[in-house]
């Protein structure tokens, strides 16, 4: 080969590599996965990640671990899972791993069978909950995004068979208990596809048996039974009279309602406003203008129109009713949001609603031009949320519990026999040290927090009363390892107190720790 013609196969190599990078859904997975690693591994795990690895751990056998779930308002597949993690390796890296696993998973879905433009997927991909929420910190809700994207992705097998469908359903019934109302509008969806489509019931008829329906009823209403009796709480719980000792609010309370409506806004735009009248009343309006402009913007498909309207108000009825919840939980809005979108590119446009309520036609292509602008509004927040978080978790720790137990380990502090308070701050200590404390709470070793009404919460002055009896009636403990999650104050002339160490830096007020060592 010449040297003139080497250089324009070179050219044309080298000016075909960007197109191949930049243009490619490979390459947006491959970046999160990378940057998903270093975060996850760097990522110090908190009270609400660790709690569920110490109950599947700590947990005497099957049927004490099914009593201590219920304890916890989740269903049980992450504890299931949890169980299977745990015979692989007895570490909660393994844990962290299967999390980040669930997360490429969901996104490569994502980027590889959503309707969405390339550049919503990147904005999408590396937004506040795919990068981070559900990313970054291991728990349940990851389930959500996998199987609402995976049911989104299959929403066309619903033609020859429901069978698929409803285990995904299933599935995501039993993920946490925010999924389960997005299972249960999914279903409803289909139902009423079911009930008014009759070309599609026709369609379904001529290429399944009515076998195929049955069992697919089947699997559903057996997951949703499965998923309602763990989350009920068991009646001894703190979460039976309400999540934070909120009971059902059954009267109509104006302050609490545009609380809820207010946490519409808080997913798309990831401020939760403030409990004043003026800024409820601003985002109130502001979130209502999103979900009247994407219902307009889907009005000509009635059915992803249904489930994005009965999705909200499920959320939304519970927020009322029962919690208003954190970010966390108000992720399955902006999600719903998203399938909502996804779903509307399997149907065709239908002119029933329009001319219902006489929108023109250009009336929907404005509506649609602002639809647009709005969403990559929220898309390019999610964005730069989603960075600032993932980034500030890289520099500051969440929690200072893997600093804290670190420097346990180097100093042979781990020896000593170990007092720890308050027992709900304390699962990510137990869960890196790989051992249980003596927990002041329950007046007895304890790795796990159950809130029931066995677990009492004590005072500092308490705490030492309780070291004090501990160090006379055991002869061979002479001194103990005190830690809390709040500098001590009280002081005794009975006992000497040594100041060990104080970790402060973490995200989590609650998850800062003091080290002490106390001997008579």
């Amino acid at each position: 080969m010449k040297d003139s013609e080497l250089k324009i196969q070179t050219k044309k190599a080298i000016t075909y590599i960007p197109k191949i990078s930049f243009n490619s859904p490979w390459i947006i997975i491959i970046i999160f996965s990378v940057l998903g690693l270093i975060g996850i591994l760097n990522h110090s795990m908190w009270r609400d990640e660790l709690n569920p690895w110490l109950i599947v751990r700590d947990s005497e056998s099957f049927g004490d671990l099914i009593a201590n779930i219920r304890y916890e308002g989740h269903p049980v597949l992450w504890y299931f899972s949890l169980a299977i993690l745990r015979k692989i390796a007895d570490t909660p890296l393994v844990m962290q791993i299967f999390h980040l696993i669930i997360a490429i998973i969901s996104v490569a879905i994502f980027c590889l069978c959503s309707p969405f433009k390339y550049q919503q997927k990147i904005l999408f991909t590396f937004g506040f909950y795919p990068f981070y929420e559900y990313c970054l910190i291991s728990r349940n809700y990851a389930f959500s995004i996998l199987f609402i994207f995976t049911f989104c992705t299959i929403f066309s097998s619903r033609k020859t068979t429901y069978i698929y469908l409803a285990v995904i359903l299933g599935l995501l019934a039993n993920s946490n208990a925010y999924a389960l109302f997005v299972s249960f509008s999914l279903l409803l969806t289909l139902l009423v596809e079911f009930c008014f489509d009759s070309q599609h019931r026709k369609q379904y008829f001529n290429q399944s048996r009515i076998f195929d329906l049955f069992l697919s009823i089947a699997i559903v209403v057996f997951s949703y039974i499965l998923s309602i009796y763990i989350i009920i709480p068991p009646a001894d719980s703190y979460l039976h009279s309400g999540l934070n000792n909120n009971r059902w609010l059954i009267e109509l309370d104006i302050h609490n309602l545009l609380k809820s409506i207010s946490r519409l806004f808080a997913s798309y735009f990831l401020i939760i406003p403030h409990k004043r009248w003026l800024d409820l009343i601003i985002c109130n309006l502001m979130g209502i203008f999103v979900v009247a402009l994407t219902s307009l913007k889907l009005c000509k498909k009635p059915y992803p129109l249904f489930l994005y309207i009965i999705g909200n108000f499920v959320i939304l009825a519970f927020t009322y009713l029962r919690f208003a919840g954190t970010t966390r939980h108000l992720g399955h809005f902006y999600l719903v949001f998203i399938a909502a979108l996804w779903l509307e590119s399997y149907y065709q446009e239908s002119t029933f609603l329009t001319n219902k309520f006489s929108i023109g036609t250009n009336t929907i292509k404005l509506v649609k031009k602002w639809h647009h602008i709005v969403f990559m509004l929220i898309l390019y927040i999610q964005l730069f949320v989603g960075i600032y978080s993932f980034s500030r978790d890289i520099i500051i720790p969440f929690s200072a519990s893997r600093e804290t137990a670190r420097y346990i380990q180097e100093s042979q502090l781990d020896q000593e026999f170990i007092v720890a308070s308050r027992d709900a701050n304390m699962a990510p200590l137990s869960g890196y040290l790989n051992r249980k404390f003596y927990y002041p709470e329950l007046q007895g070793m304890g790795s796990f927090t159950l809130f029931n009404k066995e677990r009492q919460n004590v005072e500092q002055s308490e705490i030492l009363e309780q070291i004090s009896s501990l160090l006379k009636n055991q002869e061979d403990k002479n001194r103990v390892l005190l830690i809390l999650n709040k500098k001590l104050n009280p002081n005794r002339n009975d006992l000497q107190i040594i100041p060990i160490k104080d970790f402060k830096r973490a995200w989590v007020d609650s998850e800062r720790y003091y080290l002490y060592l106390i001997s008579h």
